[in-house]
């Protein structure tokens, strides 16, 4: 009579569950990338609609040339931002609704790696719109490059700010109502008065100070910055400013996460 063979020993884990973190970043880039016209194509259209408006609005009055090279980096920055944020929350908001949230929560993944996973695919979706972005707006715009370091800097440190943001906000939300209503109240007015369209030093001096408070200013300044060399605001301290702000907003998130808000009966 043989002896019943053992049962397999359990998958040891470490601090880090790597395969899982891998997993739940394949499966949030592949959501976007599986619907690439709506969540790429799209953007990228909205991007060069926008940029021929302000050009043929606002590019006459001998700027021409000038104007182009200044708008076209701010409007990429600005939809990388919001499709970073969109990415994040939607992706919470359908698994809430749909009740599938489960399948996520009962993965050994810890909050830290829930999150990294979550904000990863966001900045994914960013980077990727932002370069077709760039690509289709270099056929037209004037633009050159002055610092790929910079560039790559701040659309990081952009695109994770606004991934931790539309985490904590899927978190937060019940219904599409709420993710509407914080892209429209919060992420879109905050963007337009970021000076994706305009100079700051032509707003008067009290918006000139408000705006230095606004995290937006520094992301596209210091994007903008990247390709004509001349920023508006003081890059270090932008960049300092903003990675605070994303060590903030992850902290929150991890936080809310790993108290089950919202996410657990």
């Amino acid at each position: 009579m043989t002896q019943a063979e053992a049962p397999p020993a359990p998958r040891a884990m470490g601090a880090l569950n790597g395969l899982g973190l891998k997993t739940l970043i394949q499966r949030e880039v592949g959501r976007f990338a599986n619907v690439w016209v709506q969540t790429v194509a799209a953007p990228v259209v909205t991007t060069a609609l926008f940029y021929a408006v302000f050009a043929l609005a606002l590019g006459g009055g001998g700027r021409g040339p000038e104007f182009l090279a200044f708008l076209a980096p701010g409007l990429v920055m600005m939809v990388m931002a919001q499709n970073a944020f969109a990415n994040a929350t939607s992706s919470l908001i359908i698994a809430k609704m749909q009740g599938n949230i489960v399948d996520i929560l009962i993965a050994p993944l810890s909050p830290a790696e829930l999150c990294a996973g979550y904000v990863v695919g966001a900045v994914a979706r960013g980077l990727a719109v932002g370069l077709a972005a760039s690509c289709a707006l270099s056929l037209f715009a004037p633009v050159g490059l002055h610092s790929l370091g910079t560039v790559l800097l701040f659309a990081v440190l952009g695109t994770t700010m606004m991934g931790a943001l539309g985490l904590l906000a899927g978190l937060w939300a019940e219904k599409f109502d709420h993710m509407a209503a914080i892209t429209n109240f919060i992420v879109t007015p905050l963007t337009f008065l970021s000076g994706t369209f305009y100079e700051l030093h032509r707003l008067p001096p009290f918006w000139q100070d408000l705006a230095l408070w606004n995290p937006f200013f520094y992301m596209i300044d210091g994007f903008r910055a990247g390709f004509t060399g001349t920023p508006e605001g003081a890059l270090a301290f932008g960049a300092a400013y903003l990675a605070a702000i994303c060590v903030g907003l992850l902290l929150a998130a991890w936080a809310l996460i790993r108290s089950g808000y919202k996410i657990k009966p």
